[in-house]
């Protein structure tokens, strides 16, 4: 093999990543849809919340076959007196004893591998056993195997160890199904410690190093499954410590409340630890516990001291609990008013959030995408993070200050994000070549990974970037300052592009820039293949993994990287609030540098209002037919999926790029956002035509909204300035927007981003924050209309649970838009096909019904946003946040192949083979070490679908937010 060839011709290097960046959205989860064959197999899942005179079931009815099964009836029968109250997501019905369940059409289609859920409401007198007797269209279907149950009930959550110590791990374990346990495993994150097979299953390990840990218990039954308790963090010291139960602590107007004290270690003689305050708010005192003393033998007793609130003020203050030879371990308490319930609540979450034994964080302060290692969606890897995760950070920071009027957290979030997740200059050195009236040169999209490569066209014209030169004029930089949206926190898979380096390799530490998507719409997460963001040639083929996306005579070694806007976007909406917030409070001047440089964001943003090439806005077909743009006439106005940025490694070579993309979607808009950046003059752009140009989206937006909203309320999916991704000619009749294209699932198909009822409250959060702030009647319409549909389709329980709307089905389109006359979108309509419980995705559309009920006044958004909250606090609470199981079918794609070019080989920084015959997990073969991998292996075997208790640090900081947001607007 021949060195690779350092390209010499400037204008063939640009965008050799230019032809598909197609960036799914962090947390869309994937379905498979596996080949079909023969007869009816299923099971049934039955679970019981049973209050004493009555109880909600829930049942889940998966297909254990390979055959589709189109319709169902589900019966089973009772022992007992239950009686039928009410059900939902079917049609209910009791004849005695037994019980019929029809399919409510928009569920009655199970795909192979694929599970449905229906539940019902009874209520019954005297015992209340569980069915064993379920049938599906008259075929018996037995109950799934149920795993065991893990519960590490040692060591307590947030315990400190002293390092040398021994650390106690003790679990309990439960087979079903009249298995019996074999063994119980013990990890310390991924890193096995050791293994018990007899009960009492314990271990002592002395090992830990000092630092947070994520330990878990995992039991194995006698029939091959296996399943992890939820991990407890731990912190080991490095010496003797003062031990605190928690980090935070509220205490309203005019009460107390009290956390626990302890020693890390066992003393030689007593020791007295005494807390005092340290600085805050001077109305919370010690009322109890000031001086609390631990002897050799009640050291790791638990001793309380007690804060006390006055009846006015709010604000944090510091407490110390100090003691001679030992670390002090702090406590910040906030008081609250005493009607502010709410903000308990987000102090309580943001407290586990935040404590570092709970694994929401990097060594560095990075937020991971969940604390659990194996998760699979626009990550593939639980400890990559987004650039969504750090704006999620943002905003969490920024609700900390409003609640407790400490601002430094903010601004360190801020830090750290610039620090880790924004391009430095040497990881962009060659952008001072950057030739604006050629951006890049032009590669088509094509319509499945086996396409790729996709040949680059110098042929074909592109327009100019109207931007690029006033917005050096305004920073002094020829630097882009936006966040990449990837990063392998842990380097698992060891490129080691660390900010300011390039592929430093698998024993470089920290976190390091990836990327994954890059062929096409219909490339799902489980077909991609990783690379660097730098290549060096170092790992893949000999060209790098460059020749896997564009077809080209020869490849240079090159930077890129990949924005997504909706994550800027929430960085500025909440430096919005944050600058709101601190000014109410006197403390403006303490973000006021934070907020410019949020301002500075939004002013780079505007790259993702742009086509793909720049080329004219508006019935754009034909790769050289339609037209260059010439200034903003390229602009739509609108947020895209992406842009994108690269060069030369070689600072000599002469050449760097940068595209927007042709595909906006509704999910992504955030006309907040656009608000602050035009009419807020703390986040107004420093650029020439910044601010006009975000005046002119915010109006564009709302638009967009509008023309999207479907006959029922909800937003379809989008719009194409390039339809196919290479401005092919769309299908006759097909409705425009500002002469772009309706595309119902713009970006991705597998699965349809429009699919996602998560993108409708994640928008629809946006206007209501919008409307709230300005009353603005245009956003009041679209609300009216989404809220209405939202609460038709969301159903809470007696008992607190509830369902609200997961995937979407859509059909039709939006008329052509008029904007004097906007139609009425008769022919445009979407059903929900089925329902979730999810927590993230209730706390997003609870904090949508909050601000709009705020506005308007309407009962029905408040009392139903109250509803979710209290339901997911009351019923879904654990020792790290807020969470519900998921059963993941789509993990039988873990098999699935990854196309790689007939003769291409290559291999990963950890030596997996990359070739013909690879799959998702082949070049991911780290998983095989993950303590849930036996799940993935059991479920491939042809066992039950996995299920996962997962902690995404986006869904915990936007529930602690909604309950936030409810305290300051409802409460």
């Amino acid at each position: 093999m021949h060195p690779p060839r350092r390209r010499r011709t400037a204008r063939r290097l640009w965008t050799a990543v230019a032809a598909a960046l197609a960036l799914p959205l962090a947390m869309v989860g994937t379905n498979s849809t596996p080949a079909q064959a023969a007869a009816l197999q299923c099971s049934v899942d039955y679970k019981a919340n049973d209050w004493g005179s009555g109880f909600t079931a829930d049942l889940t009815i998966t297909n254990r076959g390979t055959d589709v099964i189109d319709g169902w009836t589900l019966t089973y029968s009772y022992a007992g007196n239950q009686k039928l109250g009410n059900g939902w997501n079917g049609t209910w019905s009791q004849s005695g004893q037994s019980i019929t369940v029809k399919d409510a059409g928009h569920n009655g289609r199970i795909a192979a591998g694929a599970a449905v859920t229906t539940g019902a409401q009874f209520s019954y007198s005297g015992a209340n056993a569980a069915p064993t007797n379920f049938a599906v269209n008259g075929t018996s279907c037995t109950g799934a195997h149920q795993p065991p149950i893990t519960v590490l009930t040692s060591p307590a959550a947030g315990a400190v160890y002293t390092q040398g110590d021994a650390v106690p791990l003790a679990a309990t374990a439960a087979a079903a199904d009249n298995a019996t346990i074999s063994k119980v495993e013990f990890y310390d994150n991924t890193t096995l410690l050791g293994t018990d097979s007899t009960a009492p299953y314990s271990l002592s390990v002395s090992s830990l190093t000092v630092g947070s840990h994520s330990l878990l218990a995992k039991a194995y039954d006698s029939q091959g499954a296996s399943a992890e308790s939820t991990p407890v963090g731990v912190t080991v010291a490095s010496g003797p410590a003062v031990v605190t139960s928690q980090t935070q602590l509220p205490v309203q107007q005019g009460k107390s409340a009290s956390y626990d004290v302890k020693l890390s270690t066992q003393p030689s003689s007593n020791v007295t630890v005494t807390t005092t305050r340290t600085g805050g708010n001077s109305g919370l005192s010690v009322s109890g516990g000031a001086s609390l003393t631990f002897t050799p033998s009640n050291w790791n007793t638990a001793q309380q001291v007690t804060i006390t609130a006055d009846s006015s003020g709010t604000g944090a203050a510091t407490f110390e609990s100090t003691a001679t030879g030992h670390a002090k371990a702090s406590v910040t308490v906030t008081q609250i008013a005493a009607t502010k319930a709410y903000d308990a609540r987000f102090l309580e979450l943001y407290g586990k959030i935040t404590n570092p034994a709970n694994g929401y964080f990097s060594p560095e302060g990075i937020p991971y995408h969940s604390v659990e290692t194996l998760i699979v969606e626009a990550p593939d890897h639980g400890h990559e993070t987004t650039s969504e995760a750090y704006s999620y950070l943002l905003w969490l920071q920024a609700m900390y200050g409003k609640v407790t009027g400490d601002w430094s957290k903010f601004n360190g979030a801020w830090e750290i994000m610039e620090k880790y997740m924004i391009p430095t200059h040497a990881d962009q050195p060659t952008n001072s070549f950057y030739n604006a009236s050629k951006p890049a040169t032009y590669a088509p999209e094509l319509d499945t990974p086996n396409e790729y490569p996709a040949k680059l066209d110098t042929g074909v014209s592109v327009g100019s970037d109207p931007i690029a030169g006033e917005l050096k004029s305004a920073y002094g930089t020829d630097d882009v300052y936006g966040m990449h949206w990837l990063q392998d926190v842990d380097n698992t898979y060891g490129y080691g592009n660390s900010p300011g380096k390039c592929e430093a390799g698998p024993s470089d530490t920290g976190p390091s820039y990836i990327n994954t998507f890059q062929r096409g719409a219909q490339e799902s997460v489980w077909e991609t293949v990783p690379q660097p963001t730098c290549d060096q040639f170092k790992y893949g083929g000999k060209n790098g993994y460059l020749d896997l996306f564009t077809g080209d005579a020869s490849y240079a070694k090159q930077w890129k990287f990949t924005n997504a806007p909706d994550a800027d976007a929430r960085a500025v909406q909440a430096a919005y609030w944050a600058d709101k917030w601190a000014d109410e409070q006197g403390k403006g001047a303490q973000i006021s540098a934070t907020v410019a440089k949020a301002a500075k964001m939004g002013d780079y943003l505007r790259y993702a209002m742009y086509d793909k090439y720049f080329k004219k806005v508006g019935n754009c077909v034909g790769p050289s037919s339609c037209p260059a743009g010439t200034g903003k006439d390229a602009s739509f106005y609108l947020l895209s999926w992406y842009y994108a940025w690269g060069g030369a490694t070689d600072t000599s070579a002469g050449w760097a790029w940068r595209i927007g993309s042709s595909h906006a979607h509704g999910g992504y808009q955030n006309p907040m956002a656009a608000y602050a950046l035009a009419n807020y003059a703390d986040l107004k752009p420093k650029s020439a035509t910044g601010q006009a140009d975000w005046a002119k989206s915010l109006e564009r937006q709302v638009e967009f909204y509008r023309w999207l909203q479907s006959s029922e309320g909800a937003i379809a999916g989008g719009a194409t300035n390039s339809w196919a991704g290479r401005y092919a000619t769309p299908p006759a009749g097909k409705s425009t927007f500002y002469g772009m294209y309706y595309d119902q699932q713009p970006v991705y198909h597998d699965p349809p981003s429009n699919q996602w009822f998560g993108f409708q409250a994640w928008s629809m959060e946006r206007v209501a924050e919008y409307y709230q702030q300005t009353g603005n009647a245009a956003a009041k319409a679209v609300l009216d209309k989404w809220v209405d549909w939202a609460l038709s389709e969301t159903t809470v329980n007696p008992d607190g649970t509830y369902r609200i709307p997961s995937t979407l089905q859509w059909s039709g389109q939006p008329d052509t838009w008029n904007a004097s006359s906007p139609g009425a979108n008769n022919g445009l309509h979407v059903t929900v096909a089925d329902y979730t419980n999810d927590v993230g995705v209730a706390a997003a559309y609870a904090k949508t019904l909050t601000y709009y009920a705020d506005r308007s006044g309407d009962t029905a958004a408040a009392t139903t946003a109250k509803a979710l909250l209290d339901g997911m606090w009351d019923n879904y609470q654990d020792d790290l946040g807020i969470a519900v199981p998921e059963t993941r079918a789509d993990y039988n794609r873990f098999d699935d192949p990854v196309y790689i070019p007939s003769g291409w080989t290559g291999t990963m920084p950890n030596g997996d083979a990359i070739n013909s015959s690879s799959t998702f997990e082949s070049i991911r073969s780290f998983y095989e070490d993950d303590p849930a991998w036996s799940k993935i292996e059991a479920y491939l075997a042809g066992g039950a679908a996995p299920s996962f208790t997962y902690h995404r640090f986006w869904a915990q900081a936007d529930i602690a937010l909604a309950m936030g947001s409810y305290a300051e607007l409802l409460e």
